[in-house]
């Protein structure tokens, strides 16, 4: 990720703004967003905060084509859980505030270095494991990576596109086993 896709106070301001703005607009995002607003509706965190957190995530798992939004779903969930649990607002403040001022405009290189620092803290895992969970389960990120969901309740794999792996080698009839519906 380049310096240009830093979010800072501004940026996140802007990226939370459009988000409204295609979500108040009706746009198919509005399917897919958090919530409408979410940006505004920060409960216990601030927009510093908010913005820090977004760019933490983003620089733990770095995905080019993701849209903010899905990093946004991760902000939002760590939000509620400040606002629920003085502990966990104290932590994410805490935590936050050891990353140093700035960290959302910071450099790819001086933010890696700064979560490196701070990798063995409560803080960090906490956060890792909520952006690993929160983010990957976003339907953002399904639309981004092609995940269509569980099969099972679409009657499995095997008769809805088992065979649409691009990436490895079509497999001769003869080896393909026993097809479905077929008497062996």
């Amino acid at each position: 990720m380049s310096s240009t896709d830093v979010v800072g106070r501004r940026g996140f301001l802007k990226v939370t703004g459009v988000l409204t703005g295609y979500l108040a607009a009706g746009s198919p995002l509005a399917l897919l967003a958090p919530s409408r607003a979410w940006a505004l509706d920060l409960m216990a965190l601030t927009s510093e905060q908010g913005a820090a957190l977004l760019t933490m995530a983003r620089t733990i798992l770095p995905h080019d084509g993701l849209e903010n939004a899905a990093y946004a779903a991760v902000v939002h969930s760590a939000d509620a859980d400040a606002a629920r649990d003085a502990a966990a607002r104290k932590s994410y403040s805490d935590g936050i505030a050891s990353l140093g001022g700035g960290f959302a405009s910071a450099s790819e290189e001086q933010r890696v270095a700064a979560l490196k620092k701070i990798e063995p803290s409560a803080f960090f895992q906490q956060f890792r494991v909520k952006a690993l969970s929160v983010l990957y389960s976003t339907p953002f990120a399904y639309a981004h990576f092609g995940y269509e969901g569980e099969a099972f309740s679409k009657g499995g794999y095997l008769t809805r596109g088992f065979n649409d792996l691009r990436w490895l080698p079509e497999v001769p009839l003869s080896d393909a086993g026993p097809m479905p519906g077929t008497a062996s």
